[in-house]
């Protein structure tokens, strides 16, 4: 850097005049918001995004690293840019942008849809990731503005249904260019926190599609999706979805609908118990008439069994007697017969027993027949 006599400007090296330039528009316009159409939009090695910038009479370049491109944006797209003005190595002037928004109700739909289905492709929607949460919750957190009226919504409904849990409230900005990362800290915290809560409530009031855009932030999804503990989001109105919606377990329509999805009623219950015990009632009653029942019916067979039976053995009794009455030599002597005692040989004695009287008698003769 030199000054001669007879040229009193200074004279810089090309690379002390970037400097003092960059200096400058450092110190007047440390950070600038810019609204134009994207053109030209390219990245380069999956890392850098180059576009240009463009109204009715002006271009200017911008870049951007691909993590600070948490909207999906491409050519046509009209948009507002936080960045930083600044002179290249090359003398090129660009816009270091910090973060890219778009701008209408239009815009705001075409980036939703382009980021939903890179999204989706990536799975981060698919049916099969969604947890269950438990039936009986007893221990939360929340993320969301506590000055929101959508929290006190859900914190008055939560202790009207379900009393005693435990809720712990991670405070956080729910619009604006800080909301997405205070969002994933929070996430991030309520992860690593223990004892762990059973769930992650993140929740925001109705507003405008540009303010929600803060739950259609790449990032924010993701961080989302990756969450180890379920996840409800209950965002603006029922009509109003955000890519948030779709990565989380649950999609709550409201701050208030996330209330009442997460926790039981107990007046509801209490209901559904003694409906159950008056079920449960009545099917003892059906239960104890039917064994009654069978009971009767059970003992009259085996009154009709045994009736059976004994007349069975009765039968074989009087058929037994007849035996036994056949075989009884009394009644033999009494047709006439006679019973013979003694050694059947010529010189030997005999007794006849007949039925009033007894004979000894002397065997003379044996024949056989």
């Amino acid at each position: 850097m030199e000054k001669t006599q007879n040229d009193p400007l200074l004279t810089l090296s090309v690379s002390d005049f970037l400097a003092i330039t960059n200096q400058i528009l450092d110190t007047a316009y440390p950070i600038v918001a810019v609204e134009g159409e994207v053109a030209s939009l390219r990245v380069s090695q999956g890392k850098w995004v180059f576009f240009d910038l463009k109204d009715a009479t002006g271009s200017v370049s911008c870049f951007m690293t691909v993590w600070q491109m948490r909207l999906a944006i491409q050519d046509g797209m009209q948009v507002v840019v936080r960045a930083t003005p600044k002179l290249t190595d090359r003398g090129r002037f660009s816009l270091t942008v910090q973060q890219v928004r778009p701008v209408g109700e239009g815009n705001l739909k075409k980036s939703f849809e382009l980021l939903r289905q890179r999204l989706a492709n990536d799975g981060l929607f698919a049916p099969e990731r969604k947890r269950l949460l438990p039936s009986m919750p007893h221990h939360i957190a929340v993320i969301s503005s506590p000055q929101a009226a959508g929290y006190a919504d859900f914190v008055k409904i939560v202790n009207q249904r379900w009393g005693g849990l435990q809720i712990d409230v991670w405070p956080v900005t729910v619009q604006g260019v800080s909301a997405p990362d205070q969002i994933i800290q929070a996430l991030q915290r309520c992860n690593a926190y223990m004892p762990a809560p059973q769930m992650i409530v993140i929740i925001r009031g109705g507003g405008s599609a540009d303010d929600l855009s803060v739950f259609n932030d790449e990032a924010l999804v993701r961080a989302i999706a990756a969450s180890r503990i379920p996840t409800v989001v209950g965002v603006g109105h029922e009509t109003d979805e955000t890519l948030a919606d779709l990565a989380a377990d649950v999609r709550a329509a409201t701050p208030s609908n996330a209330a009442q999805l997460i926790v039981p009623d107990v007046a509801g219950l209490r209901d559904m118990i003694h409906t159950l015990l008056q079920r449960m009632m009545q099917a003892v009653h059906r239960e104890v008439e039917s064994c009654q029942i069978v009971q009767q019916m059970s003992m009259r067979q085996i009154y009709q069994n045994l009736v059976r039976r004994y007349s069975m053995l009765e039968q074989q009794a009087i058929g037994l007697r007849r035996q036994l009455q056949a075989y009884d030599p009394q009644a033999m002597l009494a047709r006439g017969y006679a019973l013979v005692h003694g050694t059947v040989e010529p010189g030997q004695s005999i007794t006849i027993e007949r039925q009033h009287d007894i004979i000894i008698a002397e065997v003379h003769h044996v024949e056989s027949k």
